[in-house]
């Protein structure tokens, strides 16, 4: 007997009534395999009700892939209960990434051509949604034409649809920028909030734009007075203040307009004032309006008067208790530079300390990248660093620790102070994983200058070799050292069996026993540091020698690689024969001259021109280095830029290692990056592991990857690149050929 297909109220009782886990499951599996069946039967009566059971059973987290298609059917139909659930499964499971999303394009520009606003409504809101660049292309000129449609349902609509749009294909905003100045003079409220946001996103991403709607800043001017003063409407107003959510965008527009305009700053410059003098401070509308107006004055070309009154404003906040009001850390980051870089830090180390764990991760990280940027020496910069380390290790970023170990090993004066800084904070505390870390590599390299004890900048400290090495087994039995933490230590204690003078049996036991270690990598090293023990203990001081100096990206960084750039240059104007040359050279003179003898040393030659011998020898021992290939950029989106250099080693012509730069000089963070790539079939491509997955904003720590083409035939090199990344709480997808690549790079 066939057991019935539920209804989805049904449905809903019996999987929550469900008291098991495999109970529900059963439910499901037992329910979709009725709905497969009812496609399969083509019933179309009854698909609408069908899919509604399926799109529940996608928001309990079950696959639901089957029923893409038959959003599409509904999509297409004429009734109206078609159509609503095959938008909404539309919604919920197509997007760009599968290329079913395309087939629906035709049936949303009927449905906004039809005149049926519930209909345009759904469109729209599935073509905000999940409409793809090609999607939003072909649907454009429609949606412009519904802008300036009477039913206000429509036109607010459209204008959310307009602006995913933009931020999917910027080249866009010259179809959507006349619609916009008649849509400001509306008084409908989504419809002047959903204009200024569009304006926003055009002034954005296109100067252009941002040069038209320099124009309408006394418009704009007009509008937010009228809500300060005058109000709005009692429905829109919150705990006494007028709209904040209209103010909040106006002012987000009006700073982006006088950003760098002499003309536009002194427009808004009084009613920026006057918002910050009037504006209610004792309910949490009243300061996210406030704060807004704060960071206006900051980036515009305010008066000087009305940025003490910002300041001020600024120290009421951070002040103030609350939590919400703690976004005042971000403006004063901002406000940091290099002649209160001493007095900011201070504060906001202060901050670090009490402030709640929710924002713990916004400071530290925000303290690090002003200290690379303003330190006034590199001590400074070292004992900020430890004490964000100290006091919040577990929030900061993946990057503190290379960028640390890179600033330690660059100031060797300050090798012995950075190595018992570290050994007292590892003694005191090892919870804090960063701070581990960090000692952990510091006292593997500079584990001598601990143990001698010569530092004069702190206070004496009588350590010996026992207490050394117990704190590392310390940390590499803790249980909330992590796995690269306790490679680390792992690395350390290695490192010290060629800087201590004692015994170093205590060590190789301890190397020994991580051999069998249930972790890979952990393992792996344990047993590498083991053989390197047993079978080549003769090379063990030379392998294990000091880091040499890591290069360093960023303004501190600067005159050392001038120095090292005119030392290279020196270098390259005076080569010096190296001892393989001048062998090189006995082995070319021992068989020019036969095998009679042994060559004791090379005869003085006559230099005329006339023997070949002499003319062989005139020869350079060293043939000339190849030309540098240019680097090239290749990618640019919103301060997103990615850059190639190229490198041919000289032993093997037909290997290219490309180097992959992604830097960031934005105002956000770039997270989850990746970066992959496709050469023509001819070619062998090698893609190494990129240095991390977030770009840092402003210019921070870029990430870098290394591709190993392999090119026999020096065939006419072509690449295919795709980036994926997350940026401004956007994903973001490109895919791209490269076709002018330096010819150095492939002849």
């Amino acid at each position: 007997m066939v057991v019935p297909s539920l209804k989805l109220q049904d449905l809903i009782e019996e999987i929550r009534g469900a008291k098991t886990q495999a109970q529900e499951r059963e439910v499901i599996q037992k329910e979709c395999a009725h709905i497969r069946a009812s496609f399969r039967d083509g019933d179309p009566v009854h698909r609408h009700r069908q899919l509604a059971k399926l799109l529940y059973v996608h928001m309990l987290g079950y696959p639901a892939h089957f029923g893409q298609m038959e959003c599409l059917k509904l999509i297409a139909s004429s009734r109206f209960t078609d159509k609503r659930v095959g938008y909404l499964g539309a919604m919920l499971l197509l997007d760009e990434r599968h290329d079913a999303h395309l087939l629906i394009t035709n049936s949303i520009k009927n449905d906004l051509s039809q005149g049926i606003q519930p209909v345009q409504g759904l469109a729209l809101c599935t073509l905000s949604t999940m409409g793809s660049a090609e999607m939003c292309r072909d649907l454009a000129p429609e949606v412009e034409k519904l802008l300036l449609q009477p039913s206000p349902y429509v036109r607010k609509k459209a204008i959310l649809t307009a602006v995913h749009m933009i931020r999917k294909v910027p080249e866009l905003s010259s179809v959507f920028l006349p619609p916009c100045a008649q849509l400001l003079h509306e008084r409908h409220h989504g419809i002047l909030l959903g204009t200024i946001t569009l304006i926003t996103e055009l002034c954005e991403r296109s100067p252009a734009a941002l040069r038209h709607f320099r124009k309408v800043v006394p418009q704009l001017v007009h509008i937010l007075r009228t809500l300060v003063t005058m109000g709005y409407s009692t429905e829109h107003s919150i705990s006494g203040v007028s709209d904040p959510f209209l103010q909040v965008q106006i002012l987000r527009l009006l700073r982006i307009l006088g950003r760098n305009h002499e003309e536009s700053s002194e427009t808004m410059n009084d009613l920026l004032a006057q918002v910050a003098t009037n504006t209610d401070t004792s309910r949490n509308a009243g300061n996210a309006v406030l704060f807004e107006t704060v960071l206006t004055i900051m980036d515009i070309r305010s008066a000087a008067g009305l940025r003490v009154l910002a300041v001020n404003i600024l120290g009421r906040f951070l002040l103030n208790s609350d939590r919400n009001i703690r976004r005042a850390l971000e403006l004063s980051l901002a406000l940091v530079n290099s002649s209160n870089v001493r007095a900011m830090m201070q504060e906001l180390q202060a901050f670090l300390e009490s402030c709640p764990p929710d924002l713990r991760a916004d400071c530290a990280s925000g303290i690090l990248l002003a200290a690379e940027r303003f330190a006034p020496t590199k001590r400074w910069h070292i004992d900020t660093i430890l004490h964000v380390l100290t006091t919040a290790g577990t929030h900061v970023r993946d990057d503190a620790v290379a960028n640390l170990t890179q600033l330690i090993g660059g100031a060797q004066e300050l090798h012995a102070y950075s190595v018992r800084r570290l050994y007292n904070a590892l003694a005191e505390d090892i919870s804090q994983q960063p701070l581990v870390q960090v000692a952990a590599w510091c006292i593997g390299e500079y584990g001598d200058l601990l143990l001698a004890g010569n530092c004069e900048e702190i206070e004496p400290l009588q350590v010996d070799e026992e207490e050394v090495l117990a704190l590392l087994e310390k940390v590499l039995q803790s249980h909330m050292s992590l796995p690269a933490t306790r490679g680390y230590a792992l690395t350390a204690l290695m490192k010290l069996s060629t800087r201590l003078c004692g015994d170093n049996n205590r060590i190789r036991q301890v190397v020994s026993i991580y051999g069998s270690c249930l972790d890979v990598e952990l393992q792996q090293r344990a047993v590498e540091y083991d053989t390197l023990f047993r079978k080549y203990d003769h090379m063990r001081a030379a392998i294990l020698e000091k880091m040499p100096l890591v290069e360093r990206d960023g303004p501190q960084a600067d005159e050392e690689a001038k120095e090292s750039k005119e030392a290279a240059q020196l270098s390259e104007a005076a080569p010096v024969p190296t001892e393989p040359q001048a062998s090189q050279l006995l082995d070319l003179l021992d068989l020019l001259d036969g095998a009679s003898g042994d060559v004791q040393h090379p005869p003085h030659l006559d230099p005329s021109p006339g023997g070949a011998l002499v003319h062989l020898l005139d020869l350079p021992c060293v043939p000339p280095p190849p030309a540098p290939i240019p680097d090239l950029k290749v990618f640019e989106r919103e301060g997103v830029q990615l850059n190639l250099s190229f490198i041919r080693p000289p032993e093997n012509p037909a290997l290219l290692l490309i180097t992959i730069t992604a830097t960031n000089f934005s105002e956000g963070d770039v997270t989850h990056f990746i970066c992959q790539a496709a050469v023509p079939k001819s070619l062998q491509l090698q893609l190494q592991a990129p240095s991390g997955n977030t770009v840092p904003a402003r210019g921070g720590l870029p990430i870098t990857q290394l591709f190993r083409i392999l090119n026999p035939n020096k065939a006419p090199l072509r690449l295919k690149l795709r980036l994926t990344y997350d940026h401004f709480h956007q994903s973001v997808q490109e895919i791209f050929e490269v076709n002018n690549l330096p010819v150095e790079s492939w002849q």
